[in-house]
């Protein structure tokens, strides 16, 4: 029987470390066979993202895209996730998509902060204030209980906006010198051009890199990838598609041997030492919206067949 999992339901289960477990546990099997499809009719789009992992089964994330809704009071966004049965392709359940987006997201950069930064780490800032923020202050908080946070935003009202969900976020006026006292630097904007600057970096920082998602975009210089030892959530998904990576490598600013591993690879995903600098690339793809999936399926329905 096919199940339906909205948002509230899933928000009232799942737990960001026990999400993150799960990535890591995706990530031993069998690699991902990915595909994406997009269908345009006007400024309107069609996105789907599909995925096969032998032993999780197979996932399709549709995704709506309509601009236009803003101006009528609508979502811009909508869409939902099917998650099929690898053994008979039986449609398991059909997942809210903005839940499944919310936690597989932040879950993964929350995986690579969790065996990259370093676990007495006090002060994180956020920089950006959009909804991505808000998740990321709910998993980071799981991982790192006695943290400070605080946020940085270009629009004075967008980190107030955050401090309204958040009391606990501080709002920092200066990008420097906030990145400067920070242990983790977690990013999430819509940036063509750099804000994070190497100069900025300090020993023993982790920074995590997850709004550019075009070759156009960047949030970082050339000089924090060249500081830092670099790590990526997927290398098909980052290196020749994001130009947080694609650009730097097209002009020789550092090399594809420069990026240390993927998940497929999370023994390497390690420190050597306290003053190390570690930077990570959350790019996304479908095979992580399949681990998310079979999570909030297993968390929310233990036993699908009742």
């Amino acid at each position: 029987m096919t199940v339906t999992i909205s948002f509230a339901e899933g928000e009232a289960h799942l737990d960001w470390l026990a999400l993150t477990d799960a990535l890591a546990a995706g990530h031993q099997h069998p690699k991902a066979e990915v595909a994406d499809v997009f269908l345009y009719q006007g400024d309107n789009t069609l996105l789907n993202r599909s995925a096969w992992v032998d032993g999780l089964g197979l996932a399709v994330k549709c995704a709506t895209i309509f601009p236009g809704n803003k101006a009528h009071g609508k979502p811009a966004v909508g869409g939902a996730v099917n998650l099929f049965s690898g053994k008979d392709g039986t449609l398991e359940a059909i997942l809210d998509f903005h839940l499944v987006t919310k936690w597989k997201t932040a879950g993964d950069s929350l995986l690579a902060a969790r065996r990259l930064a370093r676990p007495d780490s006090r002060n994180i800032l956020i920089v950006g204030a959009g909804t991505v923020a808000q998740s990321l202050r709910a998993a980071y908080g799981a991982a790192f209980p006695d943290a400070r946070f605080t946020v940085w935003n270009r629009s004075p009202a967008g980190a107030q906006a955050l401090q309204q969900i958040w009391p606990d976020i501080a709002i920092a006026d200066d990008l420097e010198t906030a990145i400067r006292v920070a242990d983790i630097v977690t990013v999430a904007t819509m940036s063509t051009d750099p804000l994070i600057r190497g100069d900025w970096l300090q020993p023993g920082q982790h920074i995590d890199l997850i709004g550019a998602y075009r070759p156009d975009m960047r949030e970082a210089d050339d000089a924090v990838l060249q500081k830092g030892r670099i790590f990526v959530d997927s290398f098909e998904t980052t290196l020749e598609h994001i130009g947080e990576l694609k650009d730097p490598i097209a002009r020789g600013a550092i090399g594809k041997n420069d990026v240390i591993a993927d998940y497929y690879a999370l023994d390497r995903f390690k420190r050597h030492d306290d003053k190390d600098i570690t930077v990570f690339k959350n790019g996304g793809g479908a095979h992580l919206d399949l681990m998310t999936s079979r999570y909030i399926l297993a968390a929310c329905k233990p036993d699908p067949e009742s």
